[in-house]
């Protein structure tokens, strides 16, 4: 590994690390709601952009999901070097629409690293092998707005205001059936992504999370999906639910994609106990 590192960089050198492009269009992926490259609720295997390990790829994104009682937007910037390391900053603002909580307005930093460890979804083709990918995001929650004396999310039962998700992802391309399948086990504290903290009155303990994509190509512009992510439940004030989504992706060029989404985010908060299920919507740009 340490070789094939030091030739990408060697080669990268003579190149100027001049983004190239190189990669299938659709194979990097799109950015993930808290900022990674990959699905839309789950972070893939995969290092964001186009580019290959002698160039480096970056994007920024916009992404919006409404459900009955709640607005969710991310925005952010990610960057693909070498396609070994991603490194991805977004913002996330959490809204309600809604009384009791129609003023509610939360906000939250995510800072997100991934390194590739093995594998290539596009040549390891031969191989059952899938690339294999580790992830932090470290995250910070800036407060809660709207609620009057209630300003942090530890008024609401919530451990910490910050923490920092660790996972490995898995993801195998099979190009001749136009099918690639993602396993991602996530080790968190987070409540709602840690927009309502981090463990809380019933629980404060990292524990595992499975989350897992499956998409079909249609062809080299059009995908669709559905991604499926488990969720803890460490707050009393949070019935949280497991979240669920159904996609399609169109991918005009490598410059440009466009999602849109069903998405169901189960219960959040007692106050507005319903499921909460909406639209899903998300722009990238980059290279």
């Amino acid at each position: 590994m340490a070789s094939s590192v030091v030739a990408a960089q060697t080669s990268g050198m003579k190149s100027s690390m001049t983004p190239d492009m190189g990669k299938l269009t659709a194979t990097a992926g799109v950015i993930q709601v808290e900022g990674a490259g990959g699905g839309g609720l789950v972070p893939w295997a995969t290092i964001t952009g186009y580019g290959t390990r002698d160039s480096y790829g970056a994007n920024v994104h916009y992404t919006y999901a409404g459900t009955q009682d709640y607005t969710l937007a991310s925005y952010g910037v990610a960057v693909g070097i070498a396609d070994r390391v991603e490194l991805s900053v977004a913002k996330q603002r959490f809204t309600g629409s809604r009384a009791p909580l129609d003023n509610l307005r939360i906000d939250q930093d995510i800072y997100g690293i991934k390194v590739r460890l093995a594998g290539d979804i596009v040549y390891d083709q031969d191989t059952w092998m899938p690339q294999i990918a580790a992830g932090m995001m470290v995250k910070r929650n800036n407060g809660i707005g709207g609620l009057g004396a209630v300003n942090n999310v530890k008024m609401l039962g919530a451990k910490d205001d910050s923490g920092i998700d660790y996972y490995l992802a898995a993801t195998k391309l099979f190009l001749g059936q136009s099918l690639l399948l993602n396993a991602t086990v996530r080790a968190t504290k987070a409540n709602q992504m840690g927009i309502l903290g981090f463990g809380g009155d019933k629980g404060d303990r990292y524990q595992a999370m499975l989350e897992g994509s499956a998409v079909y190509l249609l062809n080299r512009k059009w995908v669709v999906g559905a991604e499926y992510r488990m969720k803890p439940r460490n707050l009393a004030a949070d019935n949280e639910k497991d979240y669920y989504d159904a996609f399609v992706a169109w991918f005009p060029s490598k410059n440009l994609s466009l999602t849109l989404a069903y998405v169901s985010l189960g219960d959040i908060t007692v106050y507005n106990s319903r499921r909460q299920e909406g639209v899903y919507l998300s722009v990238q740009a980059g290279f």
